[in-house]
């Protein structure tokens, strides 16, 4: 199939945190208005809509499954296909896709992607069964939680490897820092490795420090195709490669390696023309410590067991070899299940725009993104990459 190249053109988002006083559809509404601003299109020419949410459900939502239409009605945005996606913690990275998709067939020439969560509001169960083997109530009734399996697997990592608490303090350390200088991070404050070690564990060996926390707000990003987007832009940002994916929950499977993450990545940069040793700056999906540092190796940044040695020698940092989480990452900027995967991508717009001030990439040129929910046995449930370039 002959793809058109899509473009993204206008990005906005909410402070992420706690907004008891405000309603999804605020958030959502201040996300989308910032983004068609940014495009610098009227709202009466986006063709189509897709909203990612996935911890709404009936209660504080009310109609969760028209959550799409209630929002962009308030904004003037009616008569036109509108859709709501969910897959775990990738929700916001399936809504970008699903318009990616749309415009880059022809379909569509211009399009909506948008995600929104309260989920200080939300049932704590609907968080709580995202990550599952087989049973989501029996299991985590029984401890089988997000940080339990990312506590095995540091552990197996520690053993395998040689990883220390201090490595995984690192991750920490280094995210909370680009958090600090990042107006919208849920979590601000910078924080010492000796910090982090002391907080309260949650699943040994991981801290609380070190596991993501739950908040509210609301992403958004215009995307068209290139023809069109030349009418709003003289440096749109190109999707070089969109690739979604699962796992096969192989029981063979290495508990330090993520299969998704791996097969992923080779699609993403065949379609993209481009290698790791390309990559200027990263996205990853950081829900706890131990991950960020498994995406390095599963993503080909470096070998198997040297993503210890990439953290300790700040070669993710600025000024290093790939540079990882410059908004905070999930464990600073906060996890807004629907939203994440689109500010992911919003953040990577920034720098490839130039627009990131004291977290800038200097002359960053090829951006990638990587978000994966969900998890079954050994697995992430879905794995979603994208390949920007300016």
């Amino acid at each position: 199939m002959n793809l058109r190249k899509v473009c993204i053109v206008g990005i906005g988002e909410t402070k992420f945190g706690k907004s008891m006083d405000r309603s999804i559809t605020d958030l959502a509404n201040e996300a989308c208005i910032a983004a068609i601003r940014d495009a610098g299109v009227s709202h009466k020419k986006i063709q189509i809509a897709t909203g990612a949410y996935a911890a709404q459900w009936n209660g504080p939502a009310g109609q969760y499954f028209a959550l799409p239409q209630v929002i962009l009605r308030e904004i003037g945005i009616t008569k036109i296909p509108m859709l709501r996606v969910e897959d775990g913690c990738a929700t916001g990275s399936v809504a970008f896709r699903d318009i990616w998709y749309r415009i880059a067939t022809g379909e569509y020439d211009i399009g909506l992607a948008f995600g929104m969560e309260k989920m200080n509001a939300a049932d704590s169960s609907s968080i709580r069964g995202q990550i599952s083997d087989h049973d989501s109530e029996g299991e985590s009734e029984l401890g089988l939680t997000a940080a339990t399996i990312y506590g095995m697997m540091a552990n197996r990592m520690m053993y395998q490897y040689g990883m220390t608490r201090e490595d995984l303090a690192r991750v920490v350390v280094k995210n909370r820092r680009f958090g600090s200088m990042n107006p919208n991070a849920q979590f601000r404050d910078a924080v010492t490795i000796e910090e982090v070690l002391n907080a309260r564990m949650i699943s040994d060996p991981l801290t609380l420090f070190m596991c993501c926390g739950r908040g509210d707000g609301a992403t958004a990003c215009i995307l068209m195709d290139e023809k069109t987007a030349r009418q709003y832009t003289d440096h749109p940002i190109y999707v070089a490669a969109n690739v979604l994916t699962s796992g096969s929950y192989d029981d063979a499977s290495d508990y330090v390696t993520f299969e998704s993450d791996v097969v992923a990545a080779k699609q993403a940069y065949e379609m993209a023309g481009v290698g790791p040793d390309d990559i200027d700056v990263a996205e990853l999906h950081d829900s706890f410590a131990p991950a960020e540092l498994k995406h390095y190796e599963d993503l080909g940044f470096c070998g198997r067991g040297e993503s210890i040695r990439m953290i300790r020698d700040g070669e993710t940092d600025l000024g290093g070899k790939i540079v990882v989480n410059t908004s905070g990452g999930l464990l600073s900027k906060g996890h807004i299940i629907g939203a994440t995967g689109i500010s992911q991508i919003n953040y990577l717009v920034r720098q490839l725009r130039d627009e990131s001030g004291p977290r800038q990439v200097a002359g960053a040129k090829v951006a990638l993104q990587h978000n994966s929910g969900g998890f079954i046995h050994n697995e992430f449930c879905a794995c979603a990459m994208n390949i920007l370039t300016r």
